[in-house]
Formats: C-alpha cells, sequence, structure tokens
C-alpha cells in the first residue's frame, strides 16, 4: 500500500513538472531591441537603457544611443543616471525599517518627531501630518521646499540647514489627508526622521542599511562625479524647437536628497526587483519583514477623484492586465528614470533615459505588452523545428515611404511578424504574416482570419529585395 502511494505521488510529482514549461522570449526579445532602437532615433534621445526582471533573473537588458553626444561615449546597460524620485523608495524602505524595530510609528506626527519643524497649518481643523501621511503624498504639504532648484541652469538645491531655516516660511496648501499632493518636501522631511530617529546621517543609514545588503554596487546617494561623462551619463534637455536637445549642467540634490538624490543604473534597480520579489515569498526579513513590503504596496491612500492611488511610498494601480502593479517614476535635470513591478507576475521593467521630454513608463508598459504576445510553448501549437521555414531571407528592414519612415520584420514562432518604425504603441502595431507557400505568406487579421497575400520578391542571386502587398511595393533596405 505504501509502494502505492509512493508510486501515485512520484507520478503526480513528474507530471506536474513536465507540464511547466517557460516562455521563449527571444524573438520578443528582438523586436525590443529593433523597437527601442528605432524610438531613439526618432524621438531624437540620446540614449536609453532598460532591463527586464523575471523574479531572481534579468532576463534581458538593453542600450541604445549615447550617454555622451560630445565625447561619443556608447551608453551601456552599466551606465549611470540619475534615478531621481525613485530615490524616495529607498527612504521609504528606510522610514519602513525604523518601523519594524518600533522606532517609530506610521501616525507618528512630523512635529514630535522633528522638534525643529515649524511649517504653517493654515487649516484649525486639519488633521495631524504624520509618517503616513507624507509616505502617501496626502500630507498637504506643498510640492516643493521654499527654493527654485528646479531653474537651470544651475540648479542650486538647498542644503538641510536652508530648508530647516526657511520651513517656518511655507504653509499647507490643503487639510492633511484631504488631496493627494505629490511632495518632494514631505519625502525630504521623511530623510529628516530616519536621521533623527536612527541617530545618524540619512545617506549613511540607506548606505549601510539598504544600498550594501542588497549589493547594489552601483547604486549612491549622490551623483559621482568623478564618473561624469563616462560611466555617469550626461543628461540633457528636452528637443527645442529646432529637434535639439542641450547639454544640462550637472545637480547634486543636497537637502532634497531623499527626495530626488541617488543614481544608479537599470542592472542595479532590476536587483533592487528582484529583492522585493524574494522577500515577497520569504517568511524571513531581509531589510524589512516580507508582511512589511506587502503593507507598502497595498493601496494606502486613494484621492476623491478614484483615479490616483497610492502605497507607503509606492504608485500603486491596476494594469490595463486587470493585475496589480507598484511603480515610481523619476525626472531631474536632464535625466528621465522608471521602475514598475507586477507583485502577481514577478516581472519587472527599468528603464532610464538621460535627456527630458520623454516618458520611461511607455517604455516600459510597451515591452510588456510585447512579451504578452508570447504563447506558452506547451499551447501555442508551434511548428516543429525540423517543419520551420527558414525566415532568415526576410528579416530586415524595409522602406515605407512616403506614407511611413520604415517596417522591420522578424520571425515569430513560426510565422513573419512585420513591425512598422517608428510606432508608441509596438504590441498594438504588429502584424503577423503566416507561410503559404515559396515565398508567399498571409496576413493574419486581428480576429485571427485569414487577410491579404504578401509576395516577396528575389534579385537573380536569389536575395529577398522587396515584399508587394496590394499590387504596390516595399523594398528592403538593410538586413
Amino acid at each position: 500500500m505504501k509502494f502505492k502511494i509512493f508510486a501515485l505521488i512520484f507520478i503526480f510529482c513528474f507530471n506536474t513538472g513536465a507540464q511547466e514549461t517557460k516562455k521563449d522570449y527571444s524573438e520578443a526579445f528582438k523586436i525590443i531591441e529593433v523597437w527601442l532602437d528605432a524610438q531613439k532615433d526618432y524621438e531624437k534621445l540620446p540614449g536609453i537603457s532598460a532591463a527586464i526582471i523575471e523574479d531572481q533573473e534579468i532576463i534581458w537588458s538593453g542600450a541604445f544611443g549615447k550617454s555622451n553626444i560630445e565625447a561619443d561615449v556608447k551608453i551601456e546597460t552599466n551606465t549611470i543616471c540619475s534615478i531621481c524620485s525613485i530615490s524616495k523608495l529607498f527612504t521609504a524602505t528606510a522610514i519602513m525599517k525604523l518601523y519594524d524595530e518600533g522606532k517609530l510609528r506610521l501616525d507618528d506626527k512630523v512635529s514630535d518627531l522633528l522638534p525643529w519643524y515649524n511649517l504653517d497649518q493654515k487649516y484649525s481643523d486639519s488633521g495631524p501630518i504624520t509618517v503616513r501621511t507624507l509616505l502617501t503624498h496626502s500630507s498637504g504639504l506643498p510640492r516643493e521646499a521654499n527654493f527654485p532648484y528646479w531653474t537651470g541652469p544651475d540648479f542650486p538645491f538647498p542644503t538641510q540647514e536652508e530648508i530647516k531655516k526657511e520651513l517656518g516660511n511655507q504653509e499647507t496648501l490643503y487639510p492633511s489627508s484631504t488631496y493627494f499632493q505629490y511632495s518632494n518636501l514631505g519625502l525630504t522631511l521623511l530623510g529628516e526622521i530616519v536621521e533623527q530617529v536612527s541617530g545618524i546621517s540619512f545617506t549613511t543609514y540607506v548606505e549601510e542599511q539598504i544600498i550594501k545588503p542588497l549589493q547594489l554596487n552601483n547604486t549612491r546617494t549622490q551623483l559621482p562625479e568623478n564618473l561624469y561623462g563616462s560611466q555617469l551619463a550626461i543628461g540633457y534637455s528636452s528637443l527645442n524647437r529646432q529637434g535639439q536637445r542641450q547639454k544640462v549642467k550637472l545637480f547634486q540634490a543636497n537637502g532634497i536628497t531623499a527626495a530626488a538624490g541617488f543614481s544608479s543604473n537599470v542592472l542595479d534597480l532590476g536587483k533592487f526587483a528582484s529583492w522585493q520579489f524574494r522577500l515577497m515569498d520569504s517568511t524571513i526579513t531581509e531589510i524589512i519583514k516580507p508582511s512589511t513590503l506587502k503593507y507598502m504596496q497595498q493601496v494606502h491612500w486613494t484621492d476623491p477623484d478614484w483615479k490616483t492611488t497610492w502605497g507607503l511610498g509606492f504608485s500603486v494601480y491596476k494594469g490595463s492586465d486587470g493585475t496589480k502593479w507598484v511603480s515610481h517614476g523619476g525626472s531631474c535635470p536632464g535625466y528621465r528614470s522608471g521602475i514598475q513591478l507586477n507583485p502577481k507576475t514577478k516581472m519587472a521593467y527599468t528603464v532610464m533615459i538621460n535627456a527630458n521630454g520623454t516618458n520611461p513608463h511607455k517604455y516600459s508598459i510597451a515591452m510588456h505588452a510585447i512579451l504578452q504576445k508570447v504563447k506558452d510553448e506547451s499551447k501555442n501549437g508551434k511548428v516543429a523545428e525540423t517543419s520551420k521555414k527558414d525566415m532568415t531571407d526576410y528579416t530586415g528592414y524595409y522602406s515605407s515611404q512616403p506614407w511611413g519612415s520604415e517596417s522591420y520584420i522578424s520571425s515569430w514562432e513560426g510565422k513573419l511578424v512585420l513591425l512598422r518604425l517608428p510606432s508608441q504603441s509596438p504590441a498594438k502595431s504588429m502584424i503577423f504574416l503566416k507561410h503559404l507557400e515559396g515565398d508567399r505568406f498571409q496576413k493574419i487579421r486581428k480576429d485571427e482570419e485569414p487577410g491579404e497575400i504578401i509576395v516577396f520578391e528575389r534579385d537573380e542571386a536569389g536575395k529577398v529585395t522587396k515584399y508587394s502587398q496590394h499590387g504596390n511595393y516595399s523594398n528592403k533596405i538593410r538586413s
């Protein structure tokens, strides 16, 4: 009897394991690379780097363009950029570590934790300004400290002492716990609370308690000036009317460090995402308790318009796939960055761009949407490897002029995929072509029904030179 039970367990485990498959993203990664490289040119980005994380592994990373245009320095995946407001996630983690240790409570008043706090509360009926309301940007505090540090060309970020001295000349915008008002001042005060409660400087605390334990070797609480122009990318402005970007002066956030002062690269932010996925599946404290991270990533504030939802430090929202996403973006002089995580699927995306006037979030969303097109190998009915047609001849760039710029054709799960460039929504613009015979393919409509015929033509040497669609040609311009 025992033998039969063991045999049944063994068979069950064997069959379960046999059914587990991982998606093959290799063809999707190629489309992502082609798309990012094209968008870099069409949007005149100096450089963009990105990484895709699946649980504990960075499954793809890439970099396109320049980190220093003037010196012709190529951007790499280990190139450092300002991560600006993503710094807030490290500050929030530091606060929650002190919370775990019983050294502060989320409903502690800021005025009780910071003896020098003297910002004017102009609403007599306001609720208290607490650690929790600072973390959720619902404190009613103004967005900034009382200095013009976002103004170029010098970006005069104040010192800690200057912020403290000026605080009494500021007042609340709203009663606490009334509206969402994103506040760099609020997160700056959380950095001061970390310093006050821990007894050591904010930067030392984060470095010793978070950055070093997670081995984030390229993450710093400032921008490393000695690496500027080499490993630290030079930042550039938004496009002007002439379609040009200007070099932006290097800055240091100084007293605003807790809100906007950190630097990192996409690989380190990938490790930061993996730590979160690891902690979610654990019962052991790593920096903070697993339950604390899950608590941070719950919705703690919903604005009256029901459109803005925030956790403890994290933006928390429902994605177009219906699942919960947690994220944060960053925008500082010359740099944009973003990190998006899906706790359910354990997929994360990090993007850095050394320019303003662009949106890293759209790149993350687009990369995710492309990966969603990939089917499970056990379910997609792929053509057997031995019977697949070699698609190499067709792969390459084709002219769409004058109606569009260009298209890229590549292989995709036994078919061809055509991607029009540039594209703000590449997953939506992907067109799949099913092989019929010879050099004839048929477009697959979005409703999975067969569409028009696409015919590729070759030169005398047998090389594909163009394809015809509804009687007109698109010439191949390069492989």
